[in-house]
């Protein structure tokens, strides 16, 4: 097994195409491999090598997927959402440690705002006139002398992940977590270089950059990489790629299905091997109506940012594909363990990984490594935070979530975050974040407030005000103003079926 990205794809066919984006010339193996050195030597001039951080704000396509694929080989990346507020970006990037930022050359926004008030180094991406999909220059005023080449055990990767604590967690994911992933996945979906995989993925997400981007170049295949998802031109962009199979989130896979009947020429003449989805439970019926849409298998597969992605997927034909189930394991052992004790049981209960695609640990997080990490059997478990059982056949099923975290359509939001922000408005006394489910995105934030005596705050009020200071995604949909927030025995404000208390839901 190959222990990082550079070795990752040094054998594959140079000829071959490896990214592709619409309007565009394919970049192949041999020039996504001088890309690569171009890139080291450039960020070597900088005084960049492999222990030191470069935070990526660029928009989705074949920049964003080569910006990763090419950096990660000469030193640590840390992608992040380009929807953040200037505030998130200069807490990001402090958090991170970051030593640049790389941004396209004619960027200006929030991240570069904040990235200038930090008195961080930027770098300048720019595409030369009729170049092909993913090639790029890098320029920046820094200059060094650094030659150092990541190995296995350095950072390729660096990722925040919510917690149930106010600070998001830093996830390290090293070179060979990252490559032990990609060939997981590979192998589990039988790619090969014939495979071509359509990206809808946001590439700041562990889903897009590992399942579709590495995965697919771990098996000399080739990406096309589109802006981002979009419903409207889904089935164009599907017409131009000619994929062999595209991965995404339950809501994307519902949204392209609403306008499938109008492009049944395009599903016809473009037949899929199979189709993903991840980083959120697949409604049954959807997963049974899109393998009638597309006459092609539902792979669904289970993954986080601490594995690197994928842990569990459904297995492909002759297999069968079980719907409600995340499928088998694939790639670590995953195992149930008892959710006080540190033992494994059989039976339900808190699902644990151990394997070579598994974060060594949070970063200055000793807290949370001692929770989240224990021995037994001989090996090093990772508690996930999900319930669940296997059933007869191997099959994972989840049963309910642990955590606190709030799964908006795969997107992860800490609460206690967004109580922070809420907590700032001058009128807000009292406030508890939970999640609201929903039949498409599978959670929903809301909020319950008490107002300060006097104030005359409106849920609309509170809303802009956390719109101002978050990404869309996590500003509560819905602001409850009450008198008083429910409390548990202890006299905690309880998340856990706070909706269903509240009469927001009917109960089970």
């Amino acid at each position: 097994m190959e222990t990082t990205l550079k070795a990752l794809i040094a054998d594959q066919a140079g000829a071959r195409p490896a990214i592709g984006a619409t309007g565009r010339d394919w970049l192949s193996y041999d020039a996504l491999r001088g890309l690569t050195n171009e890139v080291a030597a450039s960020l070597n001039a900088m005084g960049i090598d492999a222990n030191d951080r470069v935070a990526i704000v660029l928009p989705n396509g074949p920049e964003m997927a080569t910006a990763f694929v090419t950096v990660a080989q000469a030193a640590t990346t840390a992608p992040l959402n380009p929807a953040y507020r200037e505030d998130e970006y200069a807490f990001y990037l402090d958090d991170l440690k970051a030593k640049a930022l790389l941004v396209a050359d004619d960027y200006d926004g929030p991240a570069f705002a904040a990235a200038t008030k930090l008195g961080m180094s930027v770098i300048r991406l720019s595409v030369p006139e009729g170049a092909a999909a993913g090639y790029f220059t890098l320029s920046s005023d820094m200059s060094g002398d650094a030659s150092r080449a990541p190995n296995a055990d350095n950072i390729a990767l660096i990722l925040h992940t919510s917690g149930t604590t106010s600070r998001p967690k830093i996830v390290p994911l090293l070179q060979s977590n990252v490559a032990a992933s990609a060939q997981h996945i590979r192998d589990s979906l039988a790619l090969t270089s014939e495979d071509r995989c359509m990206n809808v993925m946001p590439l700041f997400h562990i889903h897009g950059l590992l399942a579709a981007v590495c995965a697919s170049l771990a098996a000399g295949g080739s990406i096309f990489c589109t802006p981002g998802f979009n419903a409207l031109n889904f089935f164009t962009m599907m017409d131009e790629a000619a994929p062999t199979w595209y991965t995404a989130v339950p809501t994307m896979h519902q949204a392209i299905l609403s306008r499938a009947d109008r492009n049944a020429d395009t599903i016809a003449k473009h037949p899929l091997r199979f189709l993903r989805s991840s980083s959120a439970s697949l409604p049954a019926q959807v997963m049974v109506q899109l393998q009638d849409t597309f006459d092609a298998p539902v792979i669904e597969g289970y993954g986080m940012t601490e594995a690197a992605h994928q842990m569990a997927s459904n297995p492909l034909p002759p297999r069968a594909q079980k719907p409600g189930a995340v499928g088998v394991e694939a790639g670590p052992k995953v195992r149930i363990a008892d959710e006080t004790e540190n033992q494994l049981i059989h039976g339900t209960g808190e699902v644990v990984i151990s394997g070579p695609n598994v974060t060594p640990g949070y970063e200055s997080n000793p807290d949370a490594n001692a929770k989240n990490f224990f021995e037994a059997d001989g090996a090093r478990w990772f508690r996930t935070g999900d319930q669940g059982a296997f059933d007869d056949d191997g099959y994972l099923h989840l049963t309910g979530r642990l955590k606190e975290i709030i799964n908006r359509g795969g997107e992860k939001i800490s609460p206690l975050e967004v109580d922070g922000v809420l907590l700032d408005h001058p009128d807000v006394a009292q406030v508890v974040t939970f999640a609201l489910p929903h039949p498409k995105l599978g959670e929903e934030v809301a909020a319950a407030v008490v107002l300060k005596e006097s104030s005359a705050a409106t849920e609309k009020d509170i809303r802009a005000f956390a719109a101002e200071r978050m990404a869309d995604f996590k500003v509560p949909r819905k602001v409850i103003i009450m008198d008083e927030i429910p409390k548990g025995a202890t006299g905690k404000m309880q998340r856990i079926g706070l909706a269903e208390k509240l009469g927001l839901v009917e109960k089970a």
